[in-house]
């Protein structure tokens, strides 16, 4: 065990370019490593639930073999009306049977939760943590609220109001500054991108209004989308060289977002234990120090 109770740890999302990522999540799961604070959007929120629910087993099936499943998606799912992902199985009936969720083991982590989405018709950033997610249902289907991708998926509605993938609100996908102003100092960030990855701006942003004339606030949200997401890691490359953040940076990202085909996602997940088990030393020495 590991008590990491002074360390926020930030997950970033990326669809299934969380199959590399879910390896770093899976090692602090069975390494025991109890942090205070957890956030992440998007796909980082579905390694947030895996994190907190101690399930390391759910966290590598979840991005490598789950996506085989009959009801997972695809063009027949998109055709359906169910989505390219189909959300509302992925997130929320899955959990029953198919990828079981140990909400138990969730409640009784100690760490605190942040969780984030995009409301539809507003734009408006919505933050979910504990108080919110008092059941099962509550917090799948706030993760997918914080998953869904414009077009490809059908968005969930909460209290009323339909809600888009969190990384388009005013983190940009990066939860370094709620975790700031959560009060930590000490930071494990998980990216999904290299090093070297800057988002670069929106060259049809017309095409972007277009796609998206139903929802004028989503669109404007992804065309802005860029400036916020690399600020943010400013900030948390800023936090590194300061000592204050230990980053871990996928070496190489060998499948995109929408990867569905499991052979490519098992050997992603296999490239990021390769890279987890080569770092774990000094990571392991930044969370006990």
């Amino acid at each position: 065990m590991i008590d990491a109770s002074d360390v926020a740890l930030v997950i970033e999302g990326g669809g299934m370019r969380g199959s590399y990522t879910a390896a770093p999540v899976v090692s602090l799961i069975r390494e025991g490593v109890d942090v205070g604070w957890v956030g992440g959007i998007s796909a980082g929120s579905s390694h947030t639930l895996n994190y907190l629910s101690r399930d390391a087993e759910r966290a590598r099936i979840s991005f490598t073999d789950f996506a085989a499943f009959p009801e997972f998606g695809g063009w027949g799912s998109l055709a359906r009306g169910t989505g390219y992902f189909n959300a509302e199985y992925i997130y929320e009936r899955s959990g029953d049977a198919d990828l079981p969720f140990d909400f138990t083991a969730y409640a009784e982590h100690p760490a605190q939760v942040h969780i984030e989405a995009v409301q539809a018709a507003t734009g408006q950033t919505v933050v979910w943590n504990r108080a919110d997610m008092a059941t099962a249902t509550d917090v799948n289907v706030r993760v997918r609220a914080s998953s869904t991708l414009p077009v490809v998926m059908n968005m969930p509605v909460i209290d009323g109001e339909p809600y888009v993938d969190g990384a388009m609100g005013t983190s940009g996908g990066l939860l370094i500054d709620a975790a700031e102003r959560a009060g930590y100092s000490k930071f494990l960030v998980i990216m999904s991108r290299p090093r070297d990855y800057w988002k670069p701006e929106v060259t049809r942003p017309q095409a972007v209004r277009r796609v998206l004339r139903r929802w004028p606030a989503v669109a404007e949200a992804q065309i802005n989308r860029p400036a916020i997401y690399n600020e943010a890691k400013r900030r948390i490359l800023e936090l590194e060289n300061q000592g204050r953040a230990k980053v871990f940076f996928p070496e190489v990202m060998p499948v995109s977002t929408g990867e569905r085909r499991v052979k490519r996602l098992r050997l992603a997940f296999e490239a990021g234990q390769e890279q987890t088990r080569r770092e774990w030393s000094a990571l392991e020495k930044f969370l006990a120090t």
